[in-house]
């Protein structure tokens, strides 16, 4: 499955640390207010959390991968390896909890596509530091390394500040949005919020692209070497030192936008590890997350390689 770095005759690895869930969703014809019920129609439940999604994604389109996290002692936690292992993703470093559960996610999906979840991360919430100490040769091998925040903060501290030190890559999806430390984002190569996100580590409320821009800025003066913000139906816009730029969306029709960004992030790190640059990289994402909404649920919906080669709006 790995794929060649054409730019220097390597295959660049990529290692995602996070989260795995048991997604259960409900479509409904609106989101239910707080104290009501809303009679749903279609249920599934399948694979999820921010960090399988998007080691899922890096899987299918050919990236090289290495995924950590942590599931129960329980049904979805053999699924959870069963699934990674159909997907040819190496379950080795996986850990299981003997005391927490798997993690669930209990998702609601409208008409419109929007979604509201709400999540009992379980064994999520005990992947620790001692975890990926007692992996630390993952890190070593790696040259991207893929987070988000579904899993303890310290963990995610630890693992950027190691694979800071040994110079590695390593790019935040910080989702769910929380307050980050000036340290931790100032050994980020990459970071790659949502507007949401984006508002928080900001301080800058996000209107239009001007607003997006100035966020952006924000960020990049706080010693993140790149930023991606994701924008939804607007696009993705980019800034490094030199430039900024916005890369309008692909317009598909939306049926569910569960997984759209864990979609985005894995798709841009195959782009990335493969040598290519920064437009390139995000055109690819952005079309592997436009093909993603098509479908419901969150690593049913991950395409793979072909049918991103082969999109055409």
């Amino acid at each position: 499955m790995a794929e060649t770095n054409t730019k220097n005759g390597k295959t660049s690895k990529i290692l995602v640390i996070g989260s795995s869930n048991t997604d259960m969703v409900v479509r409904a014809k609106q989101l239910p207010r707080p104290g009501e019920t809303v009679l749903g129609g279609k249920f599934v439940m399948v694979p999820g959390g921010k960090g399988a999604n998007q080691a899922v994604s890096v899987a299918r389109l050919g990236g090289n991968l290495t995924f950590v996290c942590k599931v129960g002692d329980d049904v979805f936690g053999k699924q959870t390896l069963a699934l990674l292992e159909k997907e040819g993703i190496d379950t080795s470093y996986i850990f299981t909890d003997m005391e927490e559960a798997s993690g669930v996610a209990l998702i609601t999906v409208d008409e419109k596509a929007e979604n509201c979840i709400a999540v009992a991360s379980g064994a999520n919430a005990n992947l620790t530091e001692d975890d990926i100490k007692s992996i630390e040769q993952v890190i070593d091998n790696a040259d991207y390394i893929l987070l988000q925040l579904e899993v303890p903060l310290e963990t995610v501290e630890f693992v950027v500040r190691t694979a800071a030190g040994k110079g590695k890559k390593v790019v935040l999806n910080p989702a769910p949005a929380q307050s980050l430390s000036p340290e931790l984002l100032a050994d980020l190569y990459l970071v790659t919020p949502n507007e949401t996100e984006a508002e928080m580590l900001s301080g800058v409320r996000i209107t239009d692209e001007r607003s997006a821009c100035e966020a952006a800025k924000r960020l990049l003066e706080k010693g993140v070497e790149h930023v991606i913000i994701t924008l939804g139906s607007s696009g993705a816009l980019y800034a490094g030192a030199d430039r900024m730029k916005l890369f309008p969306a692909y317009k598909v029709k939306a049926l569910d936008t569960t997984a759209a960004g864990d979609v985005f992030n894995g798709a841009l790190l195959v782009a990335m590890s493969e040598g290519c640059g920064w437009d390139e990289s995000i055109r690819f994402a952005a079309k592997a997350a436009a093909i993603s909404v098509t479908h419901l649920g969150a690593q049913s919906s991950v395409p793979n390689r072909s049918e991103v080669e082969s999109f055409v709006q």
